[in-house]
């Protein structure tokens, strides 16, 4: 595996930083839990970004590369089933993207609204449908999800086919959402980082005690796991890696969000600091897929069948 980037990742990932660092630098103390932004979403799309992924020499490394880099902004972004699973089912698919497994309507669907295209994942096929206000049903107010979301009420009998394989639209899902967690967690640290490193405690900044860098050197390792296991996952077009790379993901979300409410005395869990941007959204991506049980066994299954 090339664990270097190449010239054009290397340029696209500053072209992402140039873009977005004047939304990156809002003041964020007291928004909301779904922080959205039409303005950057537009220009995301503008500027080829979802598109990564078509290109040959390019391809789904740099895709997944690109929504990492995105999923540490603080608003909540339709990046990685756009720039990752679209263009593999239908490059046209109107945005916003949501994936639902077949027969399971239980769960809430990120960006969902009228006008998004709903992509249908079945054990005989993939098919897709456009949302209409009699499809969605909303519980009302603010999600506390992280993302603005809502519920599937049903599947129209009208829909089209694509031709993928059920297991291709998986296996690019869960490559997907686990580049997504990799630049959550990421920026999760780097929150929790700059709040310790200047919080003060007996005249010294609490990062500095023993306890608290031992745990955060361990967050620091596991979070770097989480983003080689997903770039790898990206690049080998397995079923296996995709899998285990959103379980290990998901069980690094478990395992880190607690440590960083906990590092900052509680906040991140109300809206004093943004923390809960990200780890919020973290919470919901543990359930992705069936969450870690499910997505262990997919890797089982793929590796041993």
């Amino acid at each position: 595996m090339q664990l270097s980037l190449n010239e054009d990742q290397t340029q696209i990932l500053d072209f992402v930083d140039g873009l977005t660092r004047p939304y990156a630098s809002q003041t964020l103390h007291g928004v909301g839990f779904a922080l959205t932004n039409d303005a950057l979403d537009a220009e995301i799309v503008e500027g080829g970004f979802l598109d990564i992924a078509a290109i040959p020499e390019l391809g789904t490394v740099t895709a997944a590369l690109a929504v990492e880099k995105l999923a540490r902004l603080p608003f909540a972004l339709e990046t990685a089933f756009s720039a990752i699973v679209r263009p593999a089912i239908d490059p046209q698919l109107p945005r916003p993207l949501c994936l639902v497994r077949e027969g399971d309507l239980t769960k809430p669907l990120r960006f969902l609204k009228a006008g998004a295209s709903v992509v249908v994942v079945g054990t005989d096929g993939v098919r897709s449908f456009t949302a209409t206000e009699d499809l969605i049903r909303s519980d009302g107010g603010e999600s506390l999800y992280g993302y603005p979301i809502a519920f599937l009420t049903e599947i129209p009998a009208e829909t089209r086919a694509h031709d993928i394989a059920p297991a291709e639209a998986l296996r690019l899902w869960r490559v997907a959402v686990a580049a997504e967690i990799a630049g959550l967690l990421a920026a999760a640290l780097e929150s929790v980082v700059t709040y310790t490193s200047d919080r003060k405690q007996f005249g010294r900044p609490i990062a500095t005690f023993q306890a608290l860098r031992h745990r955060m050197a361990e967050d620091q390792v596991v979070t770097n796991a989480a983003y080689w296991l997903a770039m790898k996952a990206a690049g080998t077009a397995s079923a296996a890696d995709a899998a285990m790379a959103l379980n290990y993901g998901q069980e690094a979300a478990k395992r880190v969000v607690y440590d960083y409410h906990q590092f900052l005395g509680g906040m991140g869990m109300t809206l004093e600091h943004p923390l809960h941007l990200w780890t919020y959204r973290l919470r919901l991506l543990t359930a992705e897929l069936g969450g870690r049980g499910a997505n262990a066994l997919a890797a089982a299954d793929a590796l041993w069948g």
